[in-house]
């Protein structure tokens, strides 16, 4: 039986979470290559988006041209790392064919998080400000430092009469994070304009 891509456009909401690596196994298995290590969403959603490689991954791809939705027949946790299957994939020729292909699930298929708890992919974006609403600059990404992520903000700086942008770092902990609040799209945080 071969794999049916049907073509789709991504969800305006669309958040890429991984990649398809290598075939696992002879009956149409992928390994799946995360961006995160929190894999719930892709494990609660069965209906997945693929595209194809960026371009500089993409030589001989030949599965489809543009976006396309599948179904996740089976996804489980396997040693080191997460395999699936996809509907109407049963051998290994066709999961070769899906080596490097880009996952992608909407925003609104992600599970609830308890209070207090934020995907990353909410965070990005949203302006920090201090407890005296000095502005400290927009979150361009997360780092992750162990047991705690830490914000990593950028900011405009001007220096001799230069503007540049600047990094502001500040662990995403309660201890200095007093709010976020994604519907005004900002971060109060407990953090000095000096430090």
């Amino acid at each position: 039986m071969t794999t049916v891509f049907q073509a789709s456009a991504l969800p305006a909401d669309a958040v890429e979470l991984g990649r398809v690596g290598e075939a696992w196994g002879i009956k149409g298995w992928v390994r799946i290559q995360p961006h995160s290590a929190d894999t719930e969403a892709l494990f609660a959603s069965k209906d997945w988006y693929l595209q194809p490689p960026e371009p500089r991954f993409a030589r001989g791809f030949s599965a489809f041209s543009g976006p396309v939705a599948v179904r996740v027949a089976e996804i489980k946790v396997h040693a080191d790392g997460v395999v699936a299957r996809l509907e109407g994939m049963d051998d290994r020729n066709a999961a070769e064919a899906l080596k490097g292909v880009r996952i992608s699930l909407p925003r609104s298929a992600f599970p609830a998080t308890p209070e207090g708890e934020y995907y990353w992919v909410d965070l990005i974006g949203l302006r920090v400000v201090n407890r005296e609403g000095v502005d400290l600059g927009v979150v361009r990404d997360l780092m992750p430092t162990g047991p705690t992520s830490v914000l990593v903000l950028e900011y405009p700086l001007v220096q001799d009469g230069v503007e540049t942008v600047a990094e502001r770092l500040i662990p995403f902990v309660s201890a200095y994070i007093d709010d976020v609040d994604r519907t005004t799209r900002r971060i109060t945080a407990d953090w000095g304009v000096d430090y």
